[in-house]
């Protein structure tokens, strides 16, 4: 079996691109596999009078977010971080705030028509890493739940869906309870 890799890095760094091949001796068979990896990465901002949707999960809490959609920054990291594993843009692109007749939109309804989008490209979700800032609410109580919306909505296991969350140390305007920020890693095999 012999395997080559080779890594491709585009001047802004938001993608990264590894091609696997391998070769079966005495098979007559070539197994190609591309892997691509996306980087995401949203921040909103705390509002009075809205619902915390994170994951597609509503947190009890006294505030939400502020955002043309349901302002769940844990789906859009990792809308974003997929968009950019199968270079399709980002978010703004396929689902802009000027646009009214998304105005509302859940944001596992982003991620479903991001999964189309993939699947177009003959691409699925092999992993995804995702991690929220806020000093509060506690997520912890409400990752299992994330995990199942967003791995639902991507049509994969939950276990591929990883969800954590940490405080920004009291830094900056999410350590000032500010707002939540989400970060993403998302991990596709294009065949």
């Amino acid at each position: 079996m012999s395997a080559g890799c080779s890594v491709r890095c585009p001047q802004r760094i938001l993608a990264f691109v590894i091609w696997i091949s391998f070769v079966i001796p005495h098979s007559g068979f070539i197994i190609c596999a591309m892997i691509r990896c996306g980087i995401g990465y949203d921040i909103h901002r705390f509002v009075e009078g809205r619902k915390l949707v994170l994951g597609g999960v509503e947190i009890p809490y006294s505030r939400g977010l502020e955002g043309h959609s349901d302002a769940d920054v844990l789906a859009h990291a990792i809308a974003d971080a997929l968009l950019g594993a199968i270079s399709a843009g980002d978010i703004g692109q396929h689902f802009p705030d000027t646009d009214k007749s998304i105005r509302g939109i859940s944001s596992i309804e982003i991620l479903k028509r991001v999964n189309e989008l993939l699947a177009q490209k003959s691409a699925r979700v092999v992993n995804i890493d995702a991690t929220l800032l806020a000093e509060e609410p506690k997520f912890a109580p409400h990752v299992e739940a994330m995990r199942k919306v967003i791995a639902d909505a991507l049509g994969t296991s939950d276990s591929n869906i990883s969800v954590k969350a940490t405080t920004n140390e009291r830094l900056g305007p999410i350590g000032r309870g500010e707002g939540i920020a989400a970060m993403a890693v998302a991990t596709v095999e294009v065949e």
